[in-house]
């Protein structure tokens, strides 16, 4: 088995954040968009990530500085996605196995999804496999290209894109599986003339296709993997998502919430079997919720420990420790384990 490591792309600014902190640096359910990509990376085998930061690099060093696994490579000049893996190739420098190049901005991605990715690109013996999706409404995405006969021909960016293609729905996702020769070699021969005078990672597609290299492409089964976020709206729809996913997990595990619409529990928080969440009820941090409890209504609790058999309506609870059955409530604030 070849080994596995990961390029994550995450210089991007927050411009259209309308932010001063790095875009990969913002939170969903309780998290960075980073932690994400990096989790999943290293739930399919991963031993090493190269992340690749830019706009106020240092903010992401800080915020990943106890990671032993991380290598970071900064990308100084904004020159495109095939520049910023460029500027990732010394931190792998004798490197022969394969490679998972990814968004730092993607998450919403799922081991299962880059599992599978990962699994046929090393059955189809390829160059490099694309993980695609088929989007509703694909504005903004690259285009993936085929032949007649449904192989890969190459992927065109939206601003370089014609009518005709601008019309088809497969879309690439910014994740893909390379062997690590192929991609260094494609990366020697990439040039920046396109509409928006860069390097196009897309363009080592194009060129292994063209060295007559097997390329392939997975498409992921839920489309929503796919959501690259770049505004506060799509940072809100990942939060979303993210959340239903998480609310899901925890019904399907024997915990009722009466209106997940109004409940908000972040991915750290672990709740008990046959507790109930009543609307309004907000579960955040690194919690630790027992079995057989009554959340809410309106129950805030924020990086706290909760016994079992306990009931908390309608209050506050911030950093603090709760015993087997107690009562707290209504209109109850505890911070550090102090009522008020």
């Amino acid at each position: 088995m070849k080994p596995l490591n990961s390029v994550i792309l995450a210089a991007g600014d927050g411009t259209r954040l309308n932010s001063n902190r790095p875009k990969v640096l913002h939170e969903v359910c309780g998290h960075p968009m980073l932690h994400y990509v990096l989790r999943v990376a290293g739930e399919v085998g991963a031993t090493r990530h190269v992340v690749v930061i830019g706009y106020e690099g240092e903010q992401v060093r800080q915020s990943f500085r106890n990671r032993g696994d991380i290598e970071f490579a900064e990308q100084t000049e904004r020159l495109g996605t095939g520049h910023a893996v460029r500027m990732a190739q010394p931190g792998l420098k004798g490197y022969t196995g394969d490679i998972l190049v990814l968004a730092g901005d993607t998450p919403l991605l799922t081991a299962p999804t880059l599992q599978k990715l990962v699994q046929w690109h090393r059955h189809q013996d390829a160059a490099v496999t694309i993980l695609t999706a088929e989007m509703p409404e694909p504005k903004g995405y690259g285009r993936i290209l085929r032949y007649e006969d449904n192989r890969v021909q190459g992927i065109v960016e939206e601003k370089d894109a014609n009518r005709y293609e601008r019309a088809i729905r497969e879309i690439n996702t910014g994740s893909y599986c390379f062997d690590a020769q192929a991609l260094f070699q494609a990366l020697e021969r990439i040039t920046p003339e396109n509409v928006q005078n860069e390097y196009y990672l897309t363009d080592c597609i194009r060129i292994l296709v063209e060295q007559g290299c097997r390329v392939e492409a997975v498409i992921t089964e839920d489309h929503t993997e796919a959501i690259g976020v770049n505004t506060r709206v799509q940072l809100a729809e990942a939060e979303r998502i993210l959340r239903q996913r998480i609310l899901v997990r925890l019904m399907m595990s024997g915990i009722t919430i009466h209106d997940p619409s109004s409940c908000y529990v972040d991915e750290e928080a672990e709740i008990g079997k046959d507790t109930v969440l009543y609307p309004g009820t907000m579960v955040m941090g690194p919690s630790r919720i027992g079995k057989n409890c009554r959340l809410g209504p309106n129950a805030q609790i924020v990086a706290s420990t909760v016994g079992e058999n306990t009931v908390i309506n309608a209050s506050y609870l911030n950093g603090a420790v709760v015993g087997d059955g107690e009562r707290i409530g209504p209109f109850a604030t505890i911070n550090g384990g102090k009522g008020v």
